[in-house]
């Protein structure tokens, strides 16, 4: 064996420099941008145990779940899943008074730290400026961050979750821009989270785009499978809606000062029923390729890995319509709808005649 690693010929040189890039990607996409949503609008899901589990099993490193559930919390402890807890519109009254976000933090998160990795806390998930809870997002977003402080727990990032129905002009995406109507709502958010070095959470669903204006969206640009550019904005092409989407956003946040804040893709996903265009093959390739694309960045962003929660974990049966029980990655019995990698390291062909998958290079 001393032969081996004492020779420094030009090949021997090779080989060791090919091991090291490879050792170098390997530990990065191990620890890759991808998270996955645990929703539980549903009555037949495997235990928060098995859940945490599974997530185990397949590598998915960060988890985000829409209220503090006791069960799921008990179960994260010790996995080193890093996890984003939400804070249901619901409870968002409550937390604007300071008392209150104290004993939310105390209960639900000081009580588990650090035996369970709190990454964000989501206060709200999509509030709409019209609803009377939006007066209440930015007080409980405070109260939080300041309870956190308090408990010693600051460097959890504090932040809410957002959709694209807030950017009233989104083409071209250097044009993205907020409702001005909205403005009232948003810009003190944007300027908190300037102040608290959070990141902005958003909801970025193509599927979505492309259903409610199929004429003039195409499948392929949704499922990022258009061949060449489709959008030409300036010096920059888009390929894809994803891209688009979130460039319109990054824009948008650069016209309300907030140009600099990082963009955390807190949910995407297309459904495998229920709907149009909702089929496995559909799901599967899209779910793919918006895991593997995360590690490249935007046009506007580019080589600037893109942290990406993809909804959900489970199909959900108690939520409406229909396309909405079918977002889930795994069953309800944890059979996986499609080969799933996390990691964005395996790379699948997805068959439409037969609806498997066909994997072009396996992990090594």
């Amino acid at each position: 064996m001393a032969s081996f690693i004492s020779s420094t010929s030009p090949c021997s040189l090779m080989a060791m420099l090919l091991l090291g890039l490879f050792m170098a990607n390997l530990e990065m996409t191990g620890a890759g941008p991808v998270g996955v949503c645990y929703g539980m609008m549903s009555n037949n899901l495997p235990l928060a145990s098995e859940v945490v589990a599974l997530y185990k099993q397949h590598r998915i490193a960060r988890m985000r779940i829409y209220d503090p559930d006791q069960r799921a919390l008990q179960a994260l402890r010790g996995s080193n899943i890093e996890l984003m807890i939400g804070v249901p519109n619901g409870d968002l009254q409550s937390l604007s008074n300071p008392s209150n976000a104290n004993n939310w933090v105390q209960r639900n998160i000081k009580s588990y730290w650090p035996d369970v990795k709190f990454r964000y806390i989501a206060v709200g998930n999509e509030v709409s400026p019209n609803s009377g809870t939006a007066k209440f997002v930015l007080p409980a977003m405070r109260n939080v961050y300041n309870a956190l402080a308090s408990a010693g727990l600051g460097q959890i990032k504090v932040s809410t979750a957002i959709d694209t129905t807030l950017i009233g002009t989104s083409y071209p995406p250097s044009q993205g821009n907020f409702r001005d109507d909205y403005r009232w709502y948003l810009d003190p958010i944007i300027w908190f989270l300037i102040d608290a070095k959070s990141p902005v959470l958003a909801n970025i669903y193509p599927y979505f785009a492309y259903i409610g204006n199929p004429g003039s969206i195409s499948l392929d640009y949704a499922l990022f499978k258009s061949p060449s550019v489709v959008v030409h904005d300036g010096n920059r092409g888009y390929q894809n809606l994803f891209d688009a989407m979130l460039d319109s956003l990054i824009a948008a946040l650069g016209r309300a000062w907030g140009g600099d804040l990082e963009v955390v893709i807190s949910e995407t996903g297309w459904p495998s029923a229920g709907g149009v265009a909702t089929t496995v093959d559909n799901a599967a390739t899209y779910v793919d390729k918006v895991i593997r694309h995360a590690r490249n960045g935007t046009p506007m962003r580019p080589n600037k890995a893109i942290e990406t929660y993809i909804f959900a974990m489970f199909d959900e049966n108690n939520k409406e319509p229909a396309y909405e029980k079918h977002f889930g990655q795994f069953y309800p019995n944890k059979q996986p709808k499609w080969p799933l990698d996390f990691s964005g390291e395996r790379i699948w062909d997805i068959s439409a005649e037969n609806s498997t998958a066909v994997y072009l290079s396996s992990d090594i």
